[in-house]
């Protein structure tokens, strides 16, 4: 499967990913410490919803565009709706755009991009952050140099694109050798789902490394024939009530989603407490 985010952006997939992130991002900034954000795979961060990519997938239909005039009672469903309208109409913002927006002073994030065409628009895209730095590098390779970070806290995002197909097994390592280096830390993997026992495997043997608290968040929508159905998230040390933020917000966001029938979402707790 490729899923180069360009082809993809705004989708379902997207939007639930994005919830997460500014859930758990709000929830850094909570406390005054400073905390560190890597994306490992971070794209363009900025996305064209009338480019020929996205014009061909036309999954923004289905996703943001159904979310994009609503209002919402979540504060985070509300926040990342303000984000979204803040980069302009026809436009959808990557993670690292999302997260650049949501850094503080004291805070900073190494976005990493490993093809160069995109690299460079995400360069341009970061350029207005002074605390935030883009970086054209393998994600998998450059991960372990940046950890643990000075701050002690913060976030690793891992969103490859799924076009090796030994992809699960990368994420899989770069998850544990993360936790090797910063087992504090918080880390999110997305995942395409198309076998259930194949997403089940991946998140069994990142679960194999030991993780005190693990979380994961699956979405399915009713997608046409050759085009992803179903996400997950694998989120490892989740921040203090992240569980009840997120399925007060998905009870919001999730039933807009979806072409004739509404997205379906499920979050399990697979290690600690919520």
């Amino acid at each position: 499967m490729n899923y180069r985010h360009a082809f993809h952006a705004g989708n379902f997939a997207d939007v639930v990913k994005h919830l997460a992130l500014v859930s758990i991002l709000t929830s850094l900034r909570k406390k005054p410490a400073a905390f560190a954000v890597v994306d490992t795979h971070a794209g363009r961060g900025l996305y064209d919803l009338k480019s020929d990519e996205a014009v061909r997938g036309g999954e923004a239909a289905s996703g943001i565009e159904r979310l994009r005039d609503q209002g919402g009672g979540s504060e985070t469903l509300r926040l990342y709706l303000d984000l979204v309208r803040g980069v302009g109409e026809g436009r959808y913002p990557g993670s690292p755009l999302i997260a650049a927006k949501l850094l503080r002073e004291q805070d900073r994030m190494v976005a990493i991009e490993k093809h160069p065409e995109d690299f460079r628009a995400l360069a341009v895209t970061l350029a207005p952050f002074r605390r935030a730095r883009a970086v054209e590098a393998d994600g998998y390779a450059r991960l372990n140099a940046l950890l643990p970070p000075q701050e002690r806290r913060g976030l690793i995002l891992i969103d490859p694109s799924f076009e090796a197909p030994d992809e699960f097994a990368d994420a899989a390592r770069a998850v544990g050798g993360a936790l090797k280096r910063f087992a504090t830390g918080i880390v999110v993997v997305w995942f395409p789902i198309k076998s259930a026992s194949a997403a089940d495997a991946f998140c069994g043997e990142i679960l194999a490394f030991g993780p005190v608290k693990a979380l994961r968040l699956d979405i399915a929508v009713d997608a046409p024939p050759g085009r992803l159905g179903a996400a997950g998230l694998l989120v490892i040390n989740p921040p203090f009530g992240f569980a009840q933020d997120m399925a007060a917000t998905l009870a919001e966001a999730v039933p807009r989603l979806g072409r004739e029938k509404p997205a379906r979402t499920e979050i399990r707790t697979l290690a600690g407490e919520n």
